[in-house]
């Protein structure tokens, strides 16, 4: 009976547990807390966190051939649709047909606020280029700074793998934090007579205007830049789908079960990635830190560009809505409408930041393809 107990014992995860898998458990247990109790992005953060705990169980064999065998574990298989680059371009399918890029149409100029917010995503990878780290490793931290996690996932699956768990949950903790990091900063470098502007309401779009959008612009993204084709191609053709106005269904799927199932698929494996080994290195410590030099630099680069749009349009623009350059959508453009309300009650900026924060969508997305063209 006591050999068979301790044979049991010795094949149990309890024989293969060591210090740094129990660091992992708690570290896992922490964002499942703060993804449960303080509803910090729970969507994806619940399935990242669990997928970090089971690949940190031993024995489990969930990412690996168990036994000498061939084959791998659930979580390898389901794994490859990340490994492959298939998830993130599917939620970015769903996230066109849930976009409304009125906003953008009836100001273009916000899309040079979308731009400038990406200022940040190629400060940190210039930062971890002078830490020695390697041109894929750079690009697919400094795309954190486009507070969009299924572009970083989808750019650190192809260029830095083994980086995929700790950039994919520096970029949504940062994403979630958005209502405490960029506040700060917007009153730090706007002035209260700034922050004050009140702006004119934005003219009606037609449903014409709404449906050529998506077309003219992946054909002229695409034509500049081809390496943006499974970003900006899937966004467009969700839009292209809600705003025809013609497949109620699919549009219907593609905001609710298709988008749910695919964001499950992509936060277990993302977190399965995050072995005690990799995870707990110094490498870590640089990707976080890197990661909110990366966001923060983006929000200032924003508001700096509202600034200055504020002064060449005479006061028309507020600076703020520069800060919802970073395509946290629809966070950041909430966090403008709340400064604004905070300095002047009868302030309404948020469908004036919206702008600016779907044309962060396609901004990091763009960089994106950039960072793909050179370093795939």
């Amino acid at each position: 009976m006591g050999s068979i107990l301790l044979d049991l014992l010795a094949n149990s995860g309890f024989a293969g547990l060591t210090y740094k898998h129990i660091i992992m458990i708690v570290i896992a247990c922490i964002f499942l807390y703060l993804a449960i109790n303080k509803g910090y992005e729970p969507y994806l953060l619940i399935p990242i966190a669990f997928g970090m705990l089971l690949v940190n169980l031993p024995f489990t064999n969930l990412m690996m051939a168990a036994n000498g065998r061939d084959t791998g574990g659930l979580l390898y298989y389901l794994y490859q649709g990340t490994d492959l680059g298939i998830y993130p371009p599917l939620i970015f399918l769903c996230l066109g047909a849930g976009t409304d890029f009125g906003p953008v149409i009836a100001n273009p100029k916000t899309l040079i606020l979308g731009g400038a917010a990406q200022i940040g995503i190629f400060g940190a990878f210039f930062g971890a280029l002078l830490l020695n780290m390697s041109g894929s490793e750079a690009a697919s931290i400094g795309i954190i700074g486009g507070a969009d996690g299924p572009t970083a996932i989808f750019l650190s699956s192809q260029l830095a793998p083994h980086l995929l768990s700790t950039i994919a949950l520096a970029a949504y903790s940062y994403m979630a934090l958005v209502p405490v990091i960029q506040p700060p900063i917007i009153r730090l470098l706007t002035t209260e007579k700034e922050r004050k502007i009140k702006m004119e309401q934005l003219r009606p779009v037609s449903k014409k205007e709404k449906i050529i959008f998506p077309i003219v612009t992946t054909m002229l993204v695409l034509l500049i830049l081809p390496s943006s084709a499974p970003l900006v191609g899937m966004l467009m053709l969700g839009n292209l789908i809600k705003e025809s106005g013609r497949v109620p269904k699919l549009t219907e799927t593609l905001q609710g079960s298709l988008m749910y199932i695919i964001t499950i698929l992509l936060g277990v494996t993302v977190g399965a990635k995050a072995e005690a080994d990799l995870f707990l290195s110094i490498e870590t410590l640089k990707i976080v830190a890197l990661g909110l030099v990366a966001f923060a630099t983006g929000t200032a680069g924003g508001v700096l560009f509202g600034k200055l749009m504020c002064k060449l349009t005479k006061g028309k623009i507020n600076p703020m809505i520069g800060a919802a350059g970073v395509s946290a959508v629809p966070m950041a453009a909430r966090v403008v409408q709340k400064e604004g309300a905070r300095a002047n009650p009868s302030n309404f900026l948020l469908m004036h930041a919206m702008g600016p924060n779907v044309a962060g969508v396609i901004g990091s997305a763009v960089a994106a393809g950039i960072f793909f063209q050179f370093f795939l």
